[in-house]
C-alpha cells in the first residue's frame, strides 16, 4: 500500500474512534434523538395565511387549535409533555409555504407538521415532506392530492372535496329536480379538485357541467367566469373559490338578476362569506365538515360542539367561535389522541401507528373518528348549512341527526356566557 494512502487510512480510522476528531459521546446522543422531542416538550410545526386575503381561514385554524393545545398543556401535556406550536405565515403562497417548510423541517427540528391550510400551498410542500418523511396532521383542505395515492405520512381528518361536491349534486339532481349545473372555481389545485369532483358525481347521473368559469387565486377577477356561467343559464353552481372571490360573484350575479342556487365547499370561510354578504347571501349552501358551533341545536345535542365553545371563549374571548376555528381544534385533538396511543417512549413510527389504532372514537361531532393502516382519513360525514340574514342555519334530517348521535356523545353542559 502507498504511504500516503496507508496515512489516511490511519486519519479516517481516527477521526471514527477518537472522540476529539469525530462525534464526542452528546453529539452521539443527540444523533439519536427524535427531532423535536424531548423530556418535557413535544415541538409541531404549522404553515397558513395569517395575512392576505385567506388570513381568516389560517388564523382561525390556528387559534382553534391553540384553545385545545392549551387546555391539554395546563392539564400536564401529553405523557408530561408540553405542546409547543409554532408557526408561520405563508399568506396563501405556496412559494412561502415551501420555504416555511423548510424551515420548520431543517432549523426548528419539530416533530411533526400540523394543521396547514390550503391546496395549493401544501402540495407545494408536499416532495418536502415526502423526502423529510415527517408526518403533517390535519390539513384545512379535502384535495385528492394528500389522499391518492395513499401516503403513510399524511394524516386528513376532514371528509374530501369529492364527498362534498357529491353531496351537493346529489342533492341538486336527487331532491331538487335539477340538470342544469355550473362550476366556478379558483384556477390552481385547489379549484381543479373542486372542479373534478363536480364533475365526477355529474357523470354519475350522465351529466356534465353545463359552464364553467373560473378566477386566479388572490384576485377578484370573476366577470369572464361570470358571464360564462350566466349565458348558460346554469340552474346551480357548485363553487369551488374563497370567500373574498365567491361573495363578488354572488352579490354581482343577483344585482344582475341571475338567481340560481349557489353552493359553495367548506374552504371558503362559511362566517366570513355571511359576513360579507349580510342579508344579501339569503340562501347560499355551503357544505360543512363539522356542524356549525353558534347553531344552538349543535350546542344543545353535541357535548364536542360544548367543549368547543368552552374552550374557545376562554382562551380568545375577543373572538366568536365558528367552523374554521372547530377544525383547527378537532385537529388538535386528533394530534393529542395520537401522542397519547404512541407512548411515553414517542417517534414518529409509533405517533402513526397510534393513528392507526383509533376506531370509532367520538369527538362529540355526531361523526366518529377512524383510521387504518390504508386509511389516513377520519372523518367523513358533510353537513349542510344555509345563509340566513347574515347567519349560518344547518339543514339536516333531524330524526336521522338525532339517531346518528350515539349515547357516548351524548355528554352534556351548559353552555358558557360569552368572553369566560
Amino acid at each position: 500500500m502507498h504511504p500516503l494512502i496507508f496515512k489516511a487510512a490511519l486519519c479516517l480510522v481516527a477521526l471514527i474512534l477518537t472522540p476529539a476528531c469525530g462525534l464526542d459521546r452528546e453529539q452521539e446522543q443527540n444523533a439519536n434523538e427524535v427531532p423535536g422531542v424531548t423530556e418535557d416538550t413535544i415541538r409541531v410545526g404549522s404553515s397558513l395565511a395569517l395575512s392576505g386575503h385567506a388570513s381568516f381561514l389560517g388564523t382561525q385554524t390556528l387559534q382553534g387549535a391553540q384553545a385545545y393545545i392549551k387546555h391539554i398543556n395546563e392539564q400536564g401535556g401529553v405523557h408530561g409533555r408540553q405542546i409547543e406550536l409554532i408557526s408561520y405565515d405563508d399568506a396563501y403562497d405556496p412559494a412561502r409555504c415551501l420555504a416555511n417548510t423548510q424551515k420548520l423541517i431543517v432549523e426548528d427540528q419539530v416533530f411533526s407538521l400540523f394543521s396547514y391550510v390550503g391546496t395549493p400551498t401544501t402540495v407545494k410542500a408536499l416532495p418536502l415532506i415526502e423526502e423529510a418523511e415527517i408526518p403533517l396532521l390535519g390539513i384545512f383542505t379535502g384535495a385528492s392530492d394528500f389522499r391518492e395515492p395513499f401516503n403513510r405520512n399524511i394524516i386528513n381528518i376532514r371528509a374530501s372535496y369529492y364527498q362534498e361536491t357529491e353531496a351537493a349534486v346529489t342533492h341538486f339532481v336527487e331532491e331538487l329536480g335539477l340538470d342544469e349545473i355550473a362550476v366556478f372555481y379558483q384556477y390552481d389545485a385547489y379549484g381543479l379538485d373542486g372542479l373534478r369532483g363536480t364533475e365526477l358525481a355529474l357523470k354519475e347521473y350522465d351529466l356534465a357541467p353545463v359552464a364553467t368559469g373560473s378566477y386566479t387565486r388572490g384576485t377578484l377577477d370573476i366577470e369572464d367566469g361570470l358571464q360564462s356561467i350566466m349565458e348558460s343559464g346554469a340552474e346551480a353552481v357548485v363553487m369551488v373559490g374563497t370567500y373574498d372571490a365567491c361573495s363578488r360573484f354572488i352579490q354581482t350575479a343577483r344585482e344582475r338578476g341571475f338567481e340560481p342556487i349557489f353552493h359553495n365547499v367548506s374552504f371558503v370561510g362559511a362566517e366570513e362569506m355571511a359576513r360579507i354578504l349580510g342579508p344579501a347571501g339569503d340562501g347560499v349552501i355551503i357544505t360543512q365538515v363539522v356542524p356549525p358551533p353558534d347553531s344552538l341545536v349543535s350546542q344543545a345535542l353535541l357535548w364536542g360542539v360544548q367543549e368547543f365553545v368552552d374552550l374557545y371563549c376562554r382562551y380568545f374571548p375577543e373572538e366568536d367561535p365558528n367552523m374554521v376555528a372547530l377544525e383547527g381544534f378537532i385537529n388538535a385533538k386528533v394530534l393529542v389522541e395520537g401522542l397519547k396511543r404512541a407512548g411515553s417512549d414517542l417517534n414518529r413510527e409509533s405517533f402513526i401507528q397510534g393513528i392507526q389504532t383509533i376506531q370509532d372514537f367520538s369527538l362529540g361531532i355526531a361523526n366518529t373518528l377512524n383510521f387504518g393502516p390504508k386509511d389516513h382519513q377520519g372523518l367523513t360525514r358533510v353537513y349542510f348549512t344555509v345563509l340566513k340574514d347574515g347567519k349560518l342555519e344547518l339543514l339536516t334530517d333531524w330524526d336521522k341527526f338525532k339517531q346518528d348521535i350515539e349515547t357516548k356523545d351524548k355528554k352534556s353542559g351548559p353552555c358558557p356566557d360569552s368572553g369566560t
